[in-house]
């Protein structure tokens, strides 16, 4: 992974740093994401797939940090976000479910009442 992939002007491309470019990348894009549901919706909106590409991106960037570059700055400005966004999406998905619960609670509910 710490082998010279691409050398082009003045890059120097390794595969640990293409591991690191995708985790920016998923890590700055879930911002688009959250705009564009929020604008779909009229209001500030956080989807699922925010908490995901967040949790992916910290993840590929703390494997960049950790492996490619052995930077202790690196691995704890991704370890916390890390975490929030794993409890996050665990909240997420907790409430999800339970709103699914619900609606097939009332869906029996009214089945059987008609």
């Amino acid at each position: 992974m710490d082998q010279l992939l691409i050398n082009a002007f003045g890059l120097h491309i390794t595969g640990w740093k293409l591991v690191g470019y995708l985790g920016v990348t998923l890590f700055a894009g879930r911002w688009f994401v959250q705009m564009a549901y929020s604008r779909m919706h009229g209001r500030p909106v956080v989807p699922t797939v925010f908490w995901i590409m967040s949790i992916t991106g910290s993840l590929l960037l703390l494997a960049y940090f950790v492996f490619g570059k052995n930077d202790s700055v690196g691995i704890l400005s991704n370890l916390f976000p890390a975490g929030v966004a794993g409890y996050n999406l665990m909240l997420d998905l907790r409430h999800k479910r339970g709103r699914r619960e619900q609606r097939e609670q009332d869906a029996k509910a009214s089945s059987s009442s008609g």
